[in-house]
């Protein structure tokens, strides 16, 4: 997940999305509801945050982390987004799985 926040305080969202998997089975429940697939997250993502002001600083706690068996885990935690304009927080569940050898979020639920 340092991977992922790097990515997202330095602006490339396409490098944030390396860690979800790149299926259109990969769920994402968000303000707007659920969305289904990777290019449609993306895409979302993309229309919230246009560009680097937008995106902010953004910040992981993860407060649970539970392994769920040998491949497939479920972690809890906060999120915080610091703009010059406003500060946004709230919290996410995530469903990672391993997938060959590499671990990747297959549902995101993040409000």
């Amino acid at each position: 997940m340092q991977a992922q926040e790097n990515a997202w305080n330095e602006g490339d969202l396409d490098r944030f999305m390396l860690s979800y998997m790149k299926s259109d089975s990969l769920s994402f429940i968000g303000s707007r509801g659920l969305s289904k697939g990777w290019q449609t997250t993306l895409d979302n993502y993309k229309i919230s945050y246009p560009n680097k002001e937008q995106m902010g600083r953004l910040q992981f706690e993860n407060l649970q982390m539970e392994q769920l068996g040998a491949s497939s885990a479920f972690v809890l935690g906060k999120w915080t987004l610091y703009r010059s304009a406003d500060t946004l927080s709230g919290h996410y569940s995530l469903i990672w799985k391993k997938l060959e050898a590499e671990w990747v979020i297959v549902a995101d639920h993040s409000s």
